[in-house]
Parts: structure tokens; sequence; C-alpha cells
């Protein structure tokens, strides 16, 4: 295959369109012409070009329409558009719809050549990273993402589609099934992995506290409030925030954060200047998120706007397969991170660990795998080395505890509590969802635990 990148260029003047393909072919670039936009978008399905030089004003599709026709393809095309007299405009417009900038005719060759060549340079270097994340997808990888399962491929494939844009995600799962490492692969994979990543948990935080830990207070805005601090929002700037557990944010807070992301500027808790925004939003939630809509935990509009795309993560129970993968890249880590000689582990053990049920998915997998890497003696993890819920066929015991009578309600409650944490693996949305509460709730009762 060529090395060459391919340009097309769609401009109805065929005096200009030939001149241009000259000076490209001249330049070292493969090069088609389309008279109208009728025949750039065929050229686009069959020529399948690296950039696109397109003029706004075309028969039969002008460029403002070939530019929405490529977004709807779901297309990475680098576009320049060509403008003419009094079209300033339109070529804004083609901006915000993925033009990634306009010239004014008559064009400057010296200026076409050195941005092309800068588009070719970052097109090479995307190309190679996308060739080395699909060598990585063939073995079960996608960054710290980890599976071979078709239901990982899907979650992989569909990270590595949406990864460029800036475009919003919601991404739903159990409790541990790894929805914060997808959002973080997401920013590492996107142009904004160079800007910050700010992962805000909204189960964690009063409501009391919420507004402010999003949107930043300023000074003197209420008693205690004496500086002015940045929100998440503004720490998020140029980069990437995830709003984890989104359903559990009340919902009144939801119409200003909805506002918030519509209009791309934030105001601080007391303050009257607004600061402008440029911050890709994730949502997570382990709960059903349409049920949530229809429950009225999630405003509708809010949810539309967050969906552009979504990705659910599978159960660890679903992705058997995965096991045995994410046993050896945490037994690595681990290891590594020990500074320990990487052990084995015997038959028996693999297969103990894939017939576990795993309720708190694979986070629950990677506390076992840490725990089990810590006691090991030797240079083999065996059953001995894990929990004792694992070592004894009959689990019956480890479903149960003993309540002592004259216990008061708060001992008892506190004791159920700790041991669901535990048989979750230390999951506390998981926790909460097996008690039956809020996580909110199970949050307010661990720090009125540690209080005491």
């Amino acid at each position: 295959m060529s090395d060459l990148k391919r340009v097309l260029v769609a401009e109805d003047d065929r005096t200009t369109g030939e001149e241009w393909s000259d000076s490209l072919t001249a330049w070292g670039y493969e090069v088609a012409v389309a008279e109208d936009g009728d025949r750039a978008l065929e050229l686009i399905k069959s020529f399948s070009p690296h950039i696109l030089l397109c003029d706004l004003k075309m028969p039969k599709r002008d460029g403002l329409t070939l530019l929405k026709d490529i977004h709807e393809m779901g297309l990475e095309l680098a576009t320049i558009i060509i403008s003419g007299e009094g079209q300033i405009p339109e070529a804004v417009q083609a901006i915000k719809l993925g033009a990634l900038d306009y010239l004014r005719k008559p064009v400057d060759p010296h200026h076409l050549r050195q941005i092309l060549k800068t588009l070719s340079e970052n097109i090479s270097v995307r190309e190679e990273n996308l060739r080395l994340r699909r060598r990585l997808m063939e073995t079960g990888e996608l960054g710290p993402i980890y599976g071979k399962s078709l239901a990982m491929r899907r979650v992989m494939n569909a990270i590595e589609r949406l990864a460029p844009s800036s475009a919003s995600v919601i991404i739903s799962g159990e409790s541990g099934t790894g929805k914060e490492l997808a959002a973080r692969t997401i920013h590492e994979l996107s142009p904004r992995r160079s800007g910050p990543y700010i992962g805000v948990n909204c189960a964690a935080i009063p409501d009391t506290l919420m507004e402010s830990e999003l949107f930043g207070y300023e000074r003197g805005a209420f008693t205690g409030a004496d500086r002015r601090k940045e929100g998440s929002f503004e720490l998020a700037n140029h980069g990437t925030l995830l709003l984890d557990e989104i359903t559990e944010m009340k919902v009144e807070l939801q119409a200003k954060l909805l506002r918030i992301i519509e209009e791309r500027r934030v105001r601080r808790v007391g303050g009257t200047a607004e600061v402008p925004l440029d911050v890709r939003v994730l949502a997570a939630s382990n709960r059903d998120v349409e049920r949530a809509v229809k429950e009225g935990k999630l405003r509708e509009d809010l949810y539309y706007r967050l969906g552009v795309f979504s990705i659910e993560m599978p159960p660890l129970r679903e992705r058997t397969e995965d096991i045995p993968l994410l046993i050896d890249a945490f037994l690595d880590f681990y290891a590594e991170r020990e500074h320990k000689t990487v052990p084995g582990m015997d038959d028996e053990c693999r297969e103990t660990l894939k017939a576990h049920p795993w309720p708190g998915n694979v986070r629950q997998l990677r506390n076992v795998i840490e725990r089990a890497l810590i006691v090991c003696q030797g240079q083999t993890i065996t059953t001995a080395d894990l929990p004792p819920e694992f070592r004894t066929h009959s689990q019956s015991d480890s479903g149960w505890f003993r309540v002592r009578l004259g216990s008061s309600m708060d001992e008892v409650e506190r004791e159920l509590i700790m041991r669901t944490i535990e048989y979750a693996g230390g999951n506390k949305t998981r926790a909460a969802e097996i008690l039956g509460v809020a996580p909110k709730t199970l949050y307010n009762r661990l720090e009125r635990y540690e209080e005491h």
C-alpha cells in the first residue's frame, strides 16, 4: 500500500481544481478532484482520502452539507474549508461542524503546503497509534482494559471509535465492572490526553456540598468560604470530567448541570462572572439509566444530552473467559509494585477463581489477587492463599454472621454493613445494592461509624 497521503479536492471551478491538483501532486500527495458535492461524497467512500480540501459553495451539495454527511457517517476526515469573499460566517459554522481550519480565496500556496504538512504528520502518528492499539486489542488489551470475550471486544471497539471525538458518553454497568477505567481510557486515547482528567463521585458527596464541589465558590459565598475555590468543571477545563453515579445527584442540581453543559460556561457559587469551559463530560452509573429516567432520578433532557454515546460494561460472571487474562495482568502489576518475582498459580486455584460468582466484579478479583500475592510464601499461589470463602466447597458459613443477644440495633446494623462490604469485595456501591439502600445512605453510615 502506498504511503502517500490521499487528498480530495472538492472545487466546482475546473481551472482552480486542476491548479490545486498539480500543486498537491508536486508536493507528494495522491490527489482526486470532485466538481460538486455529490461527486465528493462518492469519492470519500471510494477514494478514502486522509484530507479534504472543500469549497464552501458547490453545486448539488455545499460544503456545510458535506461536513454534516461526513459526521453522520462517523468518519474521521481532516477537512480544510475554502471560503470566498463574504463567506466567513459559513466558514465559522464549518469549524463548529468539525472542519479543522478555513482558508480565504485566493489561497496562499506556501500557507496551504505548511498546513497539509502538519496535518499529514499528525495523521501518520494517529495511524501508527491506531495500528498499535489494534495489535494490543488482538491480545485482549486496550490501555489498562483487558478482555478477549465478545462482550469486552464490543466495549473496546466502542471506546476506540468514540475516544477521538468530544462527544459525551454514559457508561453503565454494575459496581466494580470498570466504568471509571473505561472513562479514563477514553480520556487517554483522546486529543485531550494532555489535559486534566477529573472524577467526581456523586454518591460520596453530600447534597449540600455538591454544587460548590462541581461549580466552585467565591470567597464569602457562605460561612467558611474564606477563599475562592475552583470547582470540578474549572479543574477539568481543556480535559475530561467524569460524573460517577450521576443518578445519585439531586434532580434540582441536574437542571443547573444541564445548563452549564449546554452553555459551556460556569458561574461559581456567590459569583457574578462566568468562566468559559471546554470540557468533555462523561457520566457513569451502576443503575439502569433508562429506568432511572422513568423513575425521575435522572432528568430526561440531561440523559439525552449526556448519552450521545453509551457503553455497557459487562459483569465478570458474563465474561468468565477473561478471568485468566485478568489474573495474569493483576499478578504482573502487583508483583512489580511489591518488588516481587511474578508467581505462578496452580490449576485448582485458577478453576476456583473462575467458578466464583464475583458479586464485586473485576474490582473484587483485583483485591483477591493482591491479597494472594502478599500472603503467598512460595513461587505458586494456591487456594490456601485465597480468602476463607474460597477455601471451602461449602460456602454456607461465609454467608452468615452471629448476632449476640443483648447487642444494640446500631451494633447489629454496623456488623451487617461491614460484613456485606467484605462480601462485595470492598465494593461499597455494590454493598449498598445488596442491602437495598442508596449509596449515599451507606456512605453516611460509614462516616458516622468513623466519628465514633
